[in-house]
């Protein structure tokens, strides 16, 4: 999930964005944190050089690999964004089913660009993701 350099740090969300190449991205992920913000109720911090997280989580493996992670986030990547979904998805089949065009990993939903899948799901999706992680892990 998480490797040691992923960690929350003090670089500027706003120049890291501001930094995005590609334009349509770039204001994807504008878009992305304003959302994310209302909808976790946190304030945005960088998690290494690449994620833009919302709160956090301690996480225990039954290994005993242990570490810390947002509770949201997302990444503008090259290929697509990014949105990390804790949680994992299945829970939200029904919300999948009527978000747009997507791809999904284990916790992260791949998008090529918001105008691809209806931001009211998108919201009700991380509004969702956001309560069952402070549900599993309250502060």
């Amino acid at each position: 999930m998480s490797d040691l350099k992923t960690r929350p740090n003090d670089a500027s969300v706003e120049a890291f964005i501001d930094a995005v190449d590609h334009p349509r991205r770039r204001e994807d992920a504008r878009t992305l944190l304003e959302l994310m913000q209302r909808v976790t109720g946190e304030k945005p911090v960088m998690w290494g050089p690449s994620i833009v997280g919302y709160g956090s989580y301690h996480y225990r493996y039954a290994s005993g690999q242990e570490g810390d992670w947002p509770i949201a986030g997302f990444s503008p990547r090259k290929q697509n964004l990014s949105i990390y979904i804790m949680p994992g998805f299945e829970k939200y089949e029904g919300l999948l089913s009527r978000l747009g065009k997507h791809k999904t990993g284990k916790s992260c939903l791949y998008v090529n660009k918001l105008a691809d899948v209806d931001m009211e799901v998108l919201e009700a999706l991380v509004r969702a993701a956001t309560t069952e992680m402070k549900r599993r892990y309250p502060c």
